[in-house]
């Protein structure tokens, strides 16, 4: 039970970012166990969470527009989007909170997945086509290019050399433009919806509006709904900024101003301009 205890705890420690690879990396352990010991097919239990490629099938498992995200196809698939979803959530979650990387994360999810959709419905290229869709490259993506699109001049160290986010960002995109010919063309389109999902979502933000505000009601109704707990339902919590740990000495309007121009300050000069204080600030902003 000790054992059981300290599992536990250590992912509840976890930020959501860690815990979406170890849900991820859980899934694809599980079954590809199964189907080595049952003798299965490969797509045994795949099929019923893969986002096929015709609306007909679409709308007899409409789950699998954010259900397809949680399986790979193999190691190195998996691996590689796993890499790339850690070290862009270190980032992202310096700068926001969980609720909103979340929204980013499903919201490329479900816009890969419409992409994929549409695109295998409508470009003749695509027709006579049998193929589904697995992965969550668009979901990361989504992450990758919001915070390209938010701060694009901050330098990250990629192996030797440092570069910046937006030339990062646009080396992926070109990546994906490139290989849709080459093969995989549900995979790299699906990429591309995400990006865009991204994109998007960073630079709205930037005028003011965050667009996944109504996504994240709708999944909290829905929590809400099938919530047991009558006593202590979940709610969304709007804190009293007057009292949070980060501005306890300054008001709600003064609270939100230093945010505004920290975060200014990164999009125009990168997180290292910060001074000590600003990103512990930032830092527990991000935690409520």
């Amino acid at each position: 039970m000790s054992i059981t205890r300290d599992i536990q705890y250590k992912f509840k420690t976890l930020t959501v970012a860690e815990k979406l690879i170890v849900i991820n990396v859980g899934v694809f352990i599980v079954n590809a166990l199964f189907v080595f010991l049952m003798q299965q097919r490969q797509d045994v239990i795949v099929q019923w969470f893969q986002l096929p490629k015709g609306f007909s099938d679409f709308i007899l498992q409409p789950w699998s527009i954010v259900s397809y995200a949680f399986f790979h196809a193999n190691f190195m698939h998996i691996f590689w989007n796993m890499i790339l979803l850690y070290f862009t959530g270190r980032i992202f979650l310096n700068l926001f909170n969980p609720k909103m990387f979340l929204n980013v994360y499903f919201l490329g999810a479900i816009a890969g997945g419409i992409l994929f959709l549409l695109s295998y419905n409508l470009f003749p290229a695509f027709s006579g086509i049998n193929t589904a869709l697995i992965g969550a490259s668009a979901a990361v993506m989504a992450v990758l290019i919001f915070i390209c699109t938010y701060m694009p001049y901050q330098e990250v160290r990629v192996i030797f050399f440092n570069i910046k986010l937006w030339h990062l960002g646009a080396f992926f995109v070109l990546l994906d433009l490139i290989q849709i010919p080459m093969g995989n063309a549900g995979g790299h389109l699906a990429h591309l919806g995400g990006a865009l999902l991204g994109f998007i979502y960073a630079k709205k933000l930037g005028e003011g509006r965050d667009i996944g505000r109504g996504f994240e009601k709708g999944v909290d109704a829905m929590v809400n709904f099938f919530k047991r707990d009558k006593k202590s339902p979940l709610k969304t919590v709007h804190k009293n900024k007057n009292t949070s740990k980060a501005g306890s000495d300054i008001s709600k309007s003064e609270y939100q101003r230093k945010i505004d121009e920290i975060l200014d300050k990164i999009s125009k000069s990168g997180y290292d301009s910060l001074t000590k204080e600003e990103k512990d600030f930032l830092f527990r902003a991000g935690k409520e």
